[in-house]
């Protein structure tokens, strides 16, 4: 089940009795969680009839105890678990080994009986749950061979709450942003994937940010990106791009200089160069491919205004130059991310190497 259709379920009010929402996107699992707690309240008092617990800080048989509770002046109870995962790393077994288990020869038993792990009295309550509560259980990551997870999948139960991959985000930001009444366009939407992702807390939160800078029903720009996102303007952007393709060290260290933000650890201006060498990428591929500059631009999302100085600055670079700035953002970007090395000299690294090519 995705977390829309998990969304779609508690706004209707049909909910099931046990949902696994499971999955490192943190954002997600909150949504819907929130969304089946807010479902589940409906024609009662709000909290009264409502548990919340933590894998590992309570005996599983107290979670499903308050599960089979009668709830009180209400159709049903709500009983969340978080950290679920955190019983598999106690546990640490198979699955396949519950149950007693008896280890014949002359002297008859030489086990004792082992005592069913947290996940499979879990995965034994979803079998037959009690109707008037809804179970949540959320974990970060389980195992896929648990009794659990393959009787959530069987079951239709299990909420997938992954992390969007890069290619699905701009069409996230274009549906949050059309719920916040602003429009936004593929190309713009592409560079706030590329600045505020992959995350989608911060993402959300980026919108939100943007729709009360623009105002109700005002577009999303790039020019509100620079403002309240990364606090550079394009322009400049554009500026470090144009002194790297005319191998002008000296300029691209000075606007480095003045864009650098030490507040996000550079982070939000290198996504903001690596999306902007990106469509240059797809101006050339397109190019290559027989289409005009004004279709090149309009393919690659480059704004009508800056198409002479794209198609300027690719005729300045070398063949395959562009494939080799590609890497080295990539490079620049793990190690803004894991080294101990000041931020800032780890982009001057990448203007001089990138000047050098």
């Amino acid at each position: 089940m995705t977390p829309d259709q998990a969304l779609k379920e508690a706004a209707t009010g049909a909910l099931r009795p046990v949902y696994l929402v499971m999955g490192e996107e943190r954002w997600l699992v909150d949504r819907v969680v929130s969304a089946i707690r807010e479902a589940a309240a409906t024609g009662g008092i709000a909290g009264f009839n409502e548990d919340k617990f933590t894998a590992g800080d309570t005996p599983v048989e107290s979670i499903l105890g308050a599960a089979r509770m009668l709830p009180m002046m209400a159709p049903r109870r709500f009983v969340m678990v978080r950290g679920v995962e955190r019983w598999e790393k106690k546990d640490g077994g198979d699955d396949g080994d519950d149950g007693d288990e008896e280890r014949g020869g002359a002297g008859g038993k030489r086990g004792a009986s082992k005592q069913a792990s947290p996940l499979d009295a879990l995965a034994e309550y979803a079998k037959a749950p009690s109707p008037s509560a809804v179970l949540v259980l959320v974990a970060a990551k389980l195992h896929g061979q648990r009794r659990l997870v393959t009787s959530a999948k069987k079951g239709d139960f299990l909420v997938s709450c992954e992390p969007l991959n890069r290619r699905a985000l701009p069409g996230f930001i274009a549906s949050m942003a059309r719920e916040k009444g602003n429009p936004i366009s593929s190309d713009v939407a592409d560079q706030l994937a590329e600045l505020a992702g992959p995350e989608l807390g911060y993402v959300v939160d980026a919108i939100e940010r943007l729709s009360l800078y623009v105002g109700p029903k005002q577009p999303i720009t790039e020019d509100a990106i620079a403002q309240v996102v990364i606090r550079v303007r394009q322009s400049t952007v554009w500026e470090l791009i144009d002194a790297l393709g005319r191998r002008r060290l000296d300029r691209a260290l000075a606007a480095l200089a003045d864009a650098y933000d030490p507040r996000d650890g550079g982070l939000r201006l290198l996504g903001a160069v690596s999306w902007s060498v990106r469509q240059m990428v797809k101006f050339e591929s397109a190019l290559a491919g027989g289409a005009s500059q004004a279709e090149a631009a309009q393919r690659a999302g480059v704004a009508p205004y800056k198409v002479n100085d794209v198609a300027q600055t690719i005729r300045q670079l070398p063949k395959g130059a562009l494939g080799g700035w590609m890497r080295l953002l990539a490079e620049a970007d793990l190690a803004l991310k894991s080294s101990r090395r000041p931020a800032q000299a780890v982009l001057e690294t990448m203007l001089i190497e990138m000047c050098s090519r």
